[in-house]
């Protein structure tokens, strides 16, 4: 941080402020403590009969892979509301929520994932303007070699073993960094 967002200064600097525990930017002019928070994903897992509604990605990253609807909750939204949002902006669908599927945590980008299940209420959906594609999968046919995101690929995976369980529960779940290969690794085979 090179400039304090409350007062303008540019006497910005990483400490741990009292009664605190963390590395914080605070203003050495002001005292704002300037405190980053991790930004929440929500989304929805679309359902009809046997089939779930992905999309095809039209924006970076991970242009041109599958995804469920989903994006960062904005100020002033519900949980809900923005998975709501979110579906219809990404697919063109409309939903009805149920409950909250899976929650992944993802500390190594500060994000979390918020996903629900929810019935789509018609058929009339397409992308919108952040997807290429809108399309209806039953498990058998989903890409799992081009889904864009790894929570992505174990939201599917707990619904469809869920499904043939019959038995439906909250997720919650992390995916930490993955270790970079190094020549070393690749040796070791």
């Amino acid at each position: 941080m090179k400039y304090c967002s409350a007062c303008g200064s540019p006497r910005v600097e990483r400490l741990v402020p009292e009664g605190d525990t963390l590395l914080r930017d605070v203003c050495a002019a002001c005292g704002t403590i300037h405190y980053q928070n991790p930004k929440v994903v929500v989304g929805c897992l679309p359902e009809f009969e046997d089939r779930v509604l992905l999309c095809r990605r039209a924006i970076e990253p991970r242009k041109g892979l599958w995804t469920l609807p989903a994006g960062f909750l904005e100020n002033g939204e519900t949980l809900e509301s923005g998975a709501l949002r979110e579906t219809l902006e990404e697919a063109g669908a409309r939903v009805a929520v149920a409950a909250l599927y899976a929650v992944i945590s993802l500390p190594h980008i500060s994000q979390v994932y918020m996903m629900f299940r929810a019935r789509l209420l018609d058929l009339d959906f397409g992308p919108g303007p952040e997807s290429l594609e809108a399309r209806l999968f039953e498990e058998r046919e989903i890409p799992w070699e081009l889904l864009a995101f790894r929570t992505i690929g174990r939201t599917l995976r707990n619904y469809f073993l869920d499904r043939r369980l019959a038995a439906f529960r909250l997720h919650v779940s992390a995916i930490e960094r993955r270790a970079p290969i190094t020549p070393d690794l690749l040796a070791a085979g």
